[in-house]
């Protein structure tokens, strides 16, 4: 029985598009595991501010008005530093396009005869499962410090199904965020000028999103955290980790479970389709 043509010219474009996205999420994960400072700052940074800031700002902090009774500030704080890991770790993995254009390897992948968009999705993977990863861990690692003293109970109490749900949106999270750093650094040519916008914009953009303070319910500060995206995958995080908020009213500071997830898909799209419209573009930054 001879072998039907078709059925290799049908494999052969799937494989042409799926092995290229296995092989970048693989080199990525590869290369953040074998650079271990990376793995030590991503956490050890985050896991930092959550203490000391939650220990130096718990006799001022005011609860909002949605916060169960005798919330701290590390209670409020804790879905913040969980969103500043993802978007550090999913920021930094996309560094390293600026470093693969200028060793030459971004060039050999543009030139390969793979689709572009398998390039965007395989950063774009690695990136996310990464951020994920380390969540993951501060996730663990945080209810575990109010056994030593440096936490206060979180008061969790979620099922499979819970988790489950909080680790899925987390990863639309995450896939939104490195969109955007790939985005940014697909049109820069040096790691300083990333680190600068990094800056300016980033960083700006998470202490904006209730992480830090909550939302006020007027003035101008209020619009632009409103208007901000992160805002609204900070409050879902918030919603889904604690039972009690998951039917807390809804606020201007703590929108609604389905208002976070329309929000954060719509962030997630704008970003994706911007990274995939910078690569198919054509740009002489990538020839040299």
């Amino acid at each position: 029985m001879t072998p039907d043509p078709s059925n290799k010219l049908m494999r052969e474009p799937a494989i042409s598009f799926w092995l290229p996205i296995w092989t970048l999420t693989l080199r990525e994960l590869l290369r953040f595991f074998r650079q271990r400072t990376r793995v030590i700052g991503a956490l050890g940074q985050p896991l930092i501010f959550w203490v000391l800031f939650g220990a130096g700002l718990r006799g001022s902090f005011q609860a909002p008005e949605w916060a169960p009774k005798g919330m701290t500030y590390q209670e409020y704080f804790f879905p913040g530093v969980t969103v500043m890991i993802v978007l550090f770790t999913a920021i930094f993995s996309t560094i390293s396009i600026i470093e693969d254009r200028r060793e030459g390897f971004l060039q050999g992948v543009l030139v390969a005869p793979v689709p572009r968009l398998a390039l965007v999705l395989g950063k774009l993977t690695g990136g996310t499962l990464l951020a994920l990863i380390q969540a993951a861990l501060f996730l663990v690692i945080g209810p575990l410090l109010q056994f030593v003293g440096l936490a206060p109970s979180l008061g969790w109490q979620l099922t499979l199904g819970g988790w489950l749900a909080m680790v899925g949106f987390l990863c639309l999270v995450a896939f939104a965020l490195t969109a955007l750093g790939y985005s940014m650094a697909w049109s820069l040519d040096s790691t300083q000028g990333f680190h600068a916008l990094m800056s300016v914009f980033l960083m700006p953009m998470w202490l904006l999103s209730g992480s830090f303070f909550p939302v006020p319910e007027s003035g101008w500060l209020s619009w632009v955290m409103r208007l901000n995206p992160l805002t609204y995958g900070v409050a879902g995080l918030r919603r889904l980790m604690s039972p009690l908020l998951a039917a807390a009213p809804v606020s201007s500071s703590l929108p609604s479970l389905a208002t976070c997830l329309v929000a954060t898909c719509g962030f997630c799209l704008v970003t994706v389709v911007l990274a995939g419209w910078l690569t198919h573009r054509r740009s002489v930054i990538n020839v040299r």
